[in-house]
């Protein structure tokens, strides 16, 4: 009923006071998510061909030097950062010396010199050896007396498996094919978009 009645006689209010400055925030959330998907296409193309000029950007905090932002690095030439890498190495860039604010503290190294044990001996447990290689049979003995051993027969395929993977086999081709047509579905609609923008800024109805 509160529904009813804000819908068929809303309450008087008073004007609303803003005691701060509004900001334009753009399209709101609701309103973006109520729009088609494809004005929002059109809507991203249109950006893409004729953006919108806005005002400049009025920064109120004070800006940090972080050097070279790492899309600027990434497009630059393999060449750049070589020469660069080059330059590093034959000269160095000279830095000064860095100030340190703490002493060593010489109650845990009483003198310039560690002196570590070795790992294996600060292992506790027992010892054990790994078996003896076993020894091959020696080549000297005439191939006559030799005995030929019989080859070792491979295991057989279990039924269940080969069915498995014959499964497997014709959804993974199956899941190919749909993937190549949603493709080209998506292609052909996005070739058709452009061609409708070009033919929209061309002429103009």
């Amino acid at each position: 009923m509160a529904n009813l009645r804000d819908t068929f006689a809303p309450e008087k209010l008073p004007p609303l006071q803003l005691t701060s400055r509004s900001l334009d925030v753009g399209m709101l959330l609701g309103d973006r998510l109520a729009v088609p998907w494809y004005r929002t296409v059109f809507t991203n193309l249109g950006d893409v061909v004729s953006p919108e000029t806005l005002p400049p950007l009025e920064l109120e905090s004070r800006p940090v030097d972080v050097g070279e932002l790492i899309a600027d690095q990434l497009s630059h030439l393999w060449l750049t950062s070589l020469l660069r890498n080059l330059a590093d190495a034959v000269a160095p860039e000279r830095w000064p010396a860095l100030p340190l604010t703490s002493t060593p503290d010489e109650s845990i190294l009483p003198s310039k010199i560690m002196l570590l044990p070795r790992w294996s001996s600060l292992i506790e447990g027992p010892k054990v050896f790994p078996p003896d290689a076993p020894k091959l049979a020696s080549s000297a003995a005439p191939p006559s007396r030799a005995a030929a051993l019989p080859a070792p027969a491979l295991p057989r395929p279990v039924v269940a498996q080969l069915e498995f993977l014959h499964v497997l086999e014709n959804d993974l081709q199956r899941d190919v094919r749909r993937s190549r047509l949603r493709v080209r579905l998506w292609m052909s609609l996005a070739a058709a978009q452009v061609l409708f923008l070009l033919a929209r800024l061309f002429w103009p109805g």
